[in-house]
């Protein structure tokens, strides 16, 4: 069926609007119900997603992921630092390279897979969703030492993922080209260049932002002020083949650093939902429904490996910042919950490596409807252990 696109995007809203509706009564997180309705309505299903959308999905990644970046660069605010304190940036380190590590080691000697398919999946293991977890915060009014370092932890965990993956793709592609010593050592040079040129991409853009703000006087003018600049940074990083997620995040943390109001990050929150629902119910529609039985050992092991990674590493955190014992007991199950940038990155591995990249993707589509409706029972478990969630409030929220 080839609907019209405008007719699609119509369904695609309204249908998402409906899920929303529905997952607020079932208490399941937006981003689950998002890919389930992609799941349904593309293209192996009821097929009700124009093909003309379907094929503009790398482009409104894109700008997505910009969006999701430039936003993320906040944390990167050296005043946050400051208040979130070293423990919790230690922490935050280690349980996201420890993902990523364990990840990569088991994939690669356990399934045999080439290490740069390995790294990538690594990569993408090191992200953690925060809305979940800030969900089950609120909902049983958690409070302590445990829920604050672990609000810490999710807050700055995403912009460690995103300069992981970064390095991790442009070693891959060196990787994976199979070339002798002095062409690899091109391309690691190339890779090299990419990530510094896209730091300095967003640094420039940042300093150039503040030098011309004072021309902005309105809402509705610092809305289209901050979309340019950060449109403009996603375009010459596609362009000169720099890093889109760098680029934008350097932006957003040059910003935040040199005195930018806040008004420019909160001009643009009013069009993120339905840019964010779009996105992830394309995400879902683009799902290959039948590859899915084609992943099953390799769902399953980075289902239980990145769990593990995430553990080991917040514990070896927890145990160098003298963090108490029920943070480096428990906080990795807090970490589960895994979403929107690890869907993000897992679409640029499939776009760059058609061969391996559908199964990459399929594989981090279906684990991650999995980590979200498991994730929110197990940061409960943690925040239960840790003696911070109040029985009062439990029975409460039962009833």
């Amino acid at each position: 069926m080839h609907l019209d696109p405008i007719l699609s995007l119509g369904i695609i809203f309204l249908s998402g609007y409906l899920i929303l509706r529905v997952i607020d009564k079932l208490r399941i997180p937006s981003v689950t119900g998002d890919l389930i309705l992609g799941i349904i309505i593309g293209e192996e299903i009821l097929n009700l997603v124009s093909t003309h959308i379907l094929s503009a999905s790398g482009f409104i990644s894109n700008i997505v992921l910009g969006l999701i970046a430039f936003s993320i660069g906040q944390n990167f605010s050296f005043d946050k630092f400051r208040r979130i304190g070293r423990h919790v940036m230690l922490i935050s380190v280690m349980e996201a390279t420890g993902a990523w590590i364990t990840v990569t080691l088991v994939f690669h000697f356990l399934l045999r897979q080439p290490f740069y398919i390995s790294l990538l999946f690594g990569a993408i293991a090191s992200a953690t969703a925060p809305a979940a977890t800030v969900m089950v915060i609120r909902e049983y009014r958690a409070k302590g030492i445990f829920t604050n370092i672990l609000l810490g932890v999710v807050a700055i965990d995403d912009a460690w993922c995103l300069m992981i993956f970064s390095i991790s793709l442009a070693a891959a592609r060196a990787l994976a080209m199979h070339t002798g010593g002095s062409v690899l050592f091109v391309a690691i040079s190339k890779a090299v260049i990419e990530i510094v040129g896209a730091l300095l991409l967003g640094i420039a853009a940042g300093l150039t932002f503040e030098k011309l703000s004072s021309t902005v006087r309105t809402p509705v003018g610092a809305q289209i002020y901050t979309l340019g600049f950060v449109f403009l940074v996603i375009g010459l990083a596609i362009e000169l083949k720099l890093s889109i997620l760098l680029s934008s995040m350097a932006l957003g943390a040059t910003l935040v650093n040199i005195g930018s109001n806040q008004r420019y990050f909160d001009s643009i929150k009013s069009i993120e939902p339905p840019l964010y629902l779009l996105f992830f119910v394309l995400a879902g529609a683009n799902l290959e429904i039948a590859s899915l039985k084609n992943i099953g050992i390799i769902g399953l092991t980075y289902l239980i490996s990145r769990v593990i990674g995430k553990s080991i590493g917040a514990a070896i955190g927890g145990i160098i910042a003298g963090a108490p014992s029920t943070v480096r007991k428990y906080l990795g199950f807090a970490l589960v919950p895994q979403a929107g940038v690890a869907l993000g990155v897992a679409l640029i591995a499939k776009a760059d490596f058609p061969q391996v990249g559908g199964m990459i993707f399929d594989t981090i589509v279906a684990t991650t409807v999995v980590y979200e409706i498991i994730g929110p029972i197990l940061t409960k478990f943690a925040l239960t252990k840790a003696g911070e969630i109040k029985h009062s409030a439990s029975k409460q929220v039962a009833e």
